[in-house]
Protein backbone atom coordinates (compact mmCIF):
# COMPACT_ATOMS: atom_id res chain seq x y z
CA UNK A 1 0.00 0.00 0.00
CA UNK A 2 1.02 3.65 -0.80
CA UNK A 3 1.05 6.53 1.19
CA UNK A 4 -2.26 8.28 1.62
CA UNK A 5 -2.81 11.79 -0.38
CA UNK A 6 -5.59 13.31 0.55
CA UNK A 7 -7.72 10.33 1.64
CA UNK A 8 -6.73 8.52 -1.27
CA UNK A 9 -4.15 5.80 -2.32
CA UNK A 10 -1.10 7.59 -4.22
CA UNK A 11 0.24 4.59 -5.41
CA UNK A 12 -3.62 3.25 -6.43
CA UNK A 13 -2.76 2.48 -10.37
CA UNK A 14 -6.14 4.03 -10.60
CA UNK A 15 -4.75 7.26 -9.29
CA UNK A 16 -0.89 6.98 -10.28
CA UNK A 17 -1.42 9.83 -12.80
CA UNK A 18 -2.81 12.50 -11.04
CA UNK A 19 -1.00 14.99 -9.01
CA UNK A 20 -1.61 15.74 -5.27
CA UNK A 21 -0.87 19.09 -4.06
CA UNK A 22 -2.12 21.27 -1.02
CA UNK A 23 -3.58 24.60 -2.50
CA UNK A 24 -2.57 27.65 -0.15
CA UNK A 25 -5.71 29.02 1.27
CA UNK A 26 -5.15 32.43 3.14
CA UNK A 27 -7.19 31.53 6.27
CA UNK A 28 -4.28 28.87 7.02
CA UNK A 29 -2.68 31.81 8.41
CA UNK A 30 -4.62 32.42 11.28
CA UNK A 31 -3.40 31.12 14.73
CA UNK A 32 -5.12 27.44 15.27
CA UNK A 33 -6.55 28.62 18.82
CA UNK A 34 -8.25 31.54 16.82
CA UNK A 35 -9.88 29.26 14.45
CA UNK A 36 -10.50 26.78 17.24
CA UNK A 37 -12.76 29.47 19.08
CA UNK A 38 -14.45 30.66 15.83
CA UNK A 39 -15.13 26.61 14.67
CA UNK A 40 -16.54 26.10 18.03
CA UNK A 41 -18.78 29.37 17.76
CA UNK A 42 -20.26 27.99 14.77
CA UNK A 43 -21.00 24.31 15.86
CA UNK A 44 -22.80 25.32 19.09
CA UNK A 45 -24.39 28.13 17.24
CA UNK A 46 -25.36 26.31 14.50
CA UNK A 47 -26.51 23.35 16.49
CA UNK A 48 -28.78 25.79 18.73
CA UNK A 49 -30.18 26.94 15.51
CA UNK A 50 -31.04 23.61 14.50
CA UNK A 51 -32.35 23.02 18.10
CA UNK A 52 -34.49 26.00 17.58
CA UNK A 53 -36.07 25.10 14.55
CA UNK A 54 -37.02 21.60 15.51
CA UNK A 55 -38.59 22.78 18.85
CA UNK A 56 -39.81 26.68 18.57
CA UNK A 57 -40.54 27.01 14.67
CA UNK A 58 -43.01 25.60 11.87
CA UNK A 59 -43.32 26.11 8.46
CA UNK A 60 -40.69 29.06 6.64
CA UNK A 61 -39.12 30.29 10.09
CA UNK A 62 -38.38 26.42 10.50
CA UNK A 63 -36.47 25.96 6.87
CA UNK A 64 -34.67 29.24 7.84
CA UNK A 65 -33.59 28.21 10.87
CA UNK A 66 -32.53 24.82 9.40
CA UNK A 67 -31.28 26.38 6.54
CA UNK A 68 -28.73 28.87 8.72
CA UNK A 69 -28.05 26.20 11.53
CA UNK A 70 -26.57 24.16 8.88
CA UNK A 71 -24.38 27.40 7.03
CA UNK A 72 -23.07 27.59 10.57
CA UNK A 73 -22.33 23.59 11.03
CA UNK A 74 -20.59 24.02 7.84
CA UNK A 75 -18.22 26.61 8.69
CA UNK A 76 -17.73 25.12 11.85
CA UNK A 77 -16.46 22.12 9.88
CA UNK A 78 -14.24 24.05 7.50
CA UNK A 79 -12.88 26.10 10.22
CA UNK A 80 -11.96 22.97 12.64
CA UNK A 81 -10.10 21.71 9.70
CA UNK A 82 -8.38 24.31 8.39
CA UNK A 83 -6.40 24.67 12.04
CA UNK A 84 -2.64 23.60 10.81
CA UNK A 85 -2.73 20.41 14.07
CA UNK A 86 -3.48 17.05 13.79
CA UNK A 87 -6.98 16.04 14.85
CA UNK A 88 -5.32 14.47 17.92
CA UNK A 89 -3.09 17.52 18.84
CA UNK A 90 -6.08 19.89 18.85
CA UNK A 91 -9.08 17.48 20.47
CA UNK A 92 -8.09 18.57 23.98
CA UNK A 93 -7.91 22.36 23.45
CA UNK A 94 -11.40 21.94 21.18
CA UNK A 95 -13.40 20.17 23.59
CA UNK A 96 -12.30 22.30 26.63
CA UNK A 97 -13.10 25.11 24.16
CA UNK A 98 -16.63 23.35 23.33
CA UNK A 99 -17.72 23.20 26.71
CA UNK A 100 -17.19 26.63 27.91
CA UNK A 101 -18.85 27.80 24.51
CA UNK A 102 -21.69 25.90 24.53
CA UNK A 103 -22.24 26.88 28.08
CA UNK A 104 -22.48 30.72 26.90
CA UNK A 105 -24.64 29.71 24.04
CA UNK A 106 -27.07 27.81 26.11
CA UNK A 107 -27.50 31.09 28.32
CA UNK A 108 -27.92 33.47 25.79
CA UNK A 109 -30.17 31.23 23.32
CA UNK A 110 -32.49 29.47 26.22
CA UNK A 111 -31.33 31.38 29.27
CA UNK A 112 -30.42 28.28 31.00
CA UNK A 113 -27.92 28.44 33.88
CA UNK A 114 -25.49 25.13 34.13
CA UNK A 115 -26.63 23.37 36.98
CA UNK A 116 -24.19 21.91 40.07
CA UNK A 117 -23.64 18.77 37.96
CA UNK A 118 -22.86 20.33 34.52
CA UNK A 119 -20.19 22.71 36.81
CA UNK A 120 -18.36 19.90 38.03
CA UNK A 121 -18.33 17.88 34.87
CA UNK A 122 -17.18 20.76 33.27
CA UNK A 123 -14.23 21.28 35.51
CA UNK A 124 -12.92 17.92 34.77
CA UNK A 125 -13.81 18.51 30.86
CA UNK A 126 -11.61 21.36 30.96
CA UNK A 127 -9.40 19.86 33.39
CA UNK A 128 -8.91 16.59 30.89
CA UNK A 129 -8.41 19.53 27.71
CA UNK A 130 -5.21 20.93 29.49
CA UNK A 131 -3.93 17.56 30.18
CA UNK A 132 -4.39 16.30 26.26
CA UNK A 133 -3.06 19.57 25.19
CA UNK A 134 -0.42 20.46 27.28
CA UNK A 135 0.69 17.58 28.72
CA UNK A 136 4.07 16.24 26.93
CA UNK A 137 5.26 13.01 28.25
CA UNK A 138 9.25 12.94 28.51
Amino acid sequence: MGERAHGILAQDPIFAHLEFRTVANPLQGIPAVILLLAATVLEVSGDALVRMAIYNHVGPARIGFFFIGAVLLLGYGTLLNLAPLEFGQVVGLYLATLFVVWQVVNFVAFRALPTLPIVLGGALVIAGGAIITFWKPG
